[in-house]
């Protein structure tokens, strides 16, 4: 299997995506936060000292999507046509899990910019709340979903 990101020298390049037809593209990854009951209670309540937690990682999460070819050496810079990011308390962990979603008409695939978008969103909650529980642990990071572009329909 050929590596796309390397030329025929074996030298990094951007993939080439310029002859690729335009296709609605979504993406969904996913992952999650555990953490000590107190750290949990203290966001649930709103009581940490940096702010509403939740609401935050979200702000981060879609921040973290629109800037994924600033932080990813080889991913494009895209038109993102939407984002979305939902946070599903866990309370059995005690934890999180958070969703994102990106989407765009265009000629190559969010995969990467869903997986940013958690990746910054769970980095952004564990940074708000190192104070009370500095063993929290991120996991899961995974692409739940993609649909568009030539390699079609991916369900986990």
């Amino acid at each position: 299997m050929n590596l796309t990101h390397l030329d025929e020298k074996d030298r990094p390049k951007m993939v080439d995506v310029s002859l690729k037809e335009p296709t609605t593209r979504i993406a969904v990854a996913s992952g999650q936060i555990q953490m000590s009951q107190e750290a949990y209670d203290a966001i649930i309540s709103n009581k940490t000292k940096k702010g509403p937690v939740l609401q935050t990682a979200v702000v981060a999460s879609i921040m973290g999507v629109k800037k994924t070819s600033e932080l990813i050496p080889m991913c494009h810079p895209l038109l993102l046509s939407g984002i979305n990011c939902d946070i599903e308390e866990l309370p059995e962990l005690p934890g999180f899990k958070l969703l994102v979603t990106a989407k765009l008409n265009g000629q190559t695939g969010v995969e990467m910019e869903a997986l940013t978008g958690v990746s910054i969103g769970l980095l952004t909650i564990y940074d708000m709340v190192k104070a009370i529980d500095k063993s929290m642990v991120i996991s899961k990071v995974q692409l739940e979903s993609k649909v568009g572009g030539k390699s079609g329909e991916y369900i986990r």
